[in-house]
């Protein structure tokens, strides 16, 4: 048995600490996803924490017929999905109004950064371009775009993830990345006009 199966042994024998070497293991990937599918870093903060405590919860039932990161992702895609169910559209938040703070209002800065301004402005143009339009996606194909594109995971373990047929994983990627590209393409007309 290799380390993480003795750490997911002892946690399921009740062991906190032994949980709490698995969530140091696996925090910085659990977040990555959770922020590449919440959008923004408060957002991303909460979802991770609560995959955690159903982690932490449900440690019993996990077989270790899957890799456990395998798992903890499953249930990150799940739980997003849920969210996004259960709230219906994401708010969208101005970066160009005041953030109320207790000592008052503060305004959102960007940071400068080195290189061709024309480039950096055409590139930020196209990052938001993208990431309106993998907002505007349902959660369904946003959830296969991330998984694939942005965490690198192969159709097989995606499948796992999202609890579907191979065949389901590959039809959803397919139709979100039509749909991302002719989102983008529509805002960049739009932006043009």
């Amino acid at each position: 048995m290799d380390a993480v199966g003795a750490l997911i042994k002892k946690s399921q024998e009740n062991d906190t600490a032994a949980f709490e070497q698995l969530v140091n293991l696996y925090q910085n990937r659990v977040y990555a996803l959770s922020y590449q599918l919440a959008g923004n870093h408060a957002d991303a903060q909460d979802l991770a924490q609560e995959v955690f405590l159903r982690a932490y919860l449900g440690i019993k039932g996990f077989r270790n017929e899957s890799d456990f990161g395998t798992w903890l992702h499953r249930i990150t895609v799940n739980l997003w999905l849920n969210i996004k169910r259960r709230r219906g559209a994401l708010q969208v938040v101005s970066l160009d109004e005041p953030v109320p703070t207790p000592e008052g209002e503060v305004y959102r800065e960007v940071a400068a950064t080195g290189g061709n301004p024309e480039e950096i402005i055409a590139r930020r143009e196209l990052d938001g371009f993208v990431r309106a339009a993998l907002d505007d996606l349902s959660a369904e194909h946003k959830a296969v775009l991330v998984l694939r594109d942005l965490e690198g995971y192969s159709y097989e373990e995606m499948a796992a993830i999202l609890n579907c047929s191979l065949g389901t994983v590959k039809s959803r990627l397919n139709r979100a990345r039509q749909q991302l590209r002719q989102k983008v393409e529509l805002l960049a007309q739009t932006r043009r006009r």
